[in-house]
């Protein structure tokens, strides 16, 4: 009797070792390939893999559209209560939720870790008669509807940045005409064929087609010069008062089991610490701008207060 009991508890242990071996987890990037967000969530898990912290399978979804609030939609509803489903996610969701009037509840979702925070630059073809910001602003107060600019979803940080150099030039914010791409790829290919006079980006979106000579980088929203952009001056240094940074972090599912949440927050925050995600960091030229658990959830609120205040006060919504 006492035999058959151990053979059944080790066979038991076996079947839950096995199923440990073969975790995986779920991940929605709430946008096309080739993006911000997509390059966060898949280089976050290559760098969690090769640090040892989460080494099982890994399913992403790309699901892009109306700054990412129509994954995130989905995500919301068809992942609720799961363990490990999570999401990737930035201040480009805060306003498309008030701009596209989604179902999405930021509030609902656990929040998991702020990862990364990336600045801004405004970019023109590289034969483009504006040589610098001046010159672009001088076009926008000429004539705003012919100075079609490119960038993320209406309502994102990218249209915010654009709506707040436009307040400091003295330009009317309804009067821009600001076109939402896919994707930075997009953007620049807008940039390049012609459509669009000029694009706004994160850094790591714009660089690499600076760097082959496609486009021009003509200001950056730091508050001083970067490093590897030393020759690109800022938004503020030009004479415009705008600072501004697009975070990026994950979300859990709906009613995500609090063990399991747990347990996300802490591979999140050894990943924050290990040498491959700062290796990854300076790759892409991200701002390492970790925040755990509930202190993100607050974060979030504050941002959607704040984000909000912008779009009112930019005209951009009621």
């Amino acid at each position: 009797m006492r035999v058959t009991r151990l053979l059944k508890s080790l066979a038991i242990a076996t079947a839950l070792c096995a199923g440990a071996a073969q975790a995986q987890v779920s991940v929605m990037l709430p946008a096309n390939p080739g993006g911000g967000w997509d390059s966060t969530g898949r280089q976050a898990f290559q760098a969690m893999n090769d640090a040892g912290i989460y080494t099982g399978t890994v399913n992403f979804t790309n699901k892009g559209g109306a700054g990412g609030t129509i994954g995130l939609a989905e995500f919301q509803r068809a992942e609720k209560g799961k363990a490990d489903a999570l999401a990737v996610f930035g201040a480009i969701t805060v306003g498309s939720i008030t701009l596209n009037k989604s179902p999405v509840d930021l509030s609902k979702f656990k929040p998991v870790a702020r990862l990364t925070a990336e600045h801004l630059v405004l970019a023109v073809k590289a034969d483009s008669p504006y040589k610098t910001l001046d010159d672009f602003v001088a076009a926008l107060k000429s004539d705003p509807g012919a100075t079609a600019v490119g960038g993320g979803s209406a309502g994102g940080v990218d249209h915010i940045a654009l709506a707040l150099l436009a307040q400091s030039a003295g330009v009317a914010v309804p009067k821009l005409n600001y076109i939402p791409q896919a994707g930075g790829a997009d953007t620049v290919i807008g940039i390049v064929n012609g459509t669009l006079k000029a694009g706004i980006s994160g850094i790591s979106e714009f660089q690499q087609f600076a760097k082959e000579g496609r486009i021009r980088i003509l200001g950056i929203t730091t508050a001083e010069r970067m490093k590897g952009l030393e020759d690109v001056p800022t938004f503020k240094e030009s004479g415009y008062d705008v600072e501004v940074a697009n975070w990026r972090g994950i979300l859990g599912s709906v009613d995500m089991p609090e063990a399991n949440y747990k347990e996300w927050v802490e591979r999140f925050s050894k990943l924050s610490e290990s040498k491959e995600w700062q290796a990854v960091l300076d790759r892409q030229g991200w701002d390492g701008y970790f925040l755990p658990g509930d202190a993100f959830g607050q974060f979030i609120q504050s941002e959607s207060t704040r984000i909000n205040q912008i779009l009112k006060d930019a005209g951009l919504s009621k």
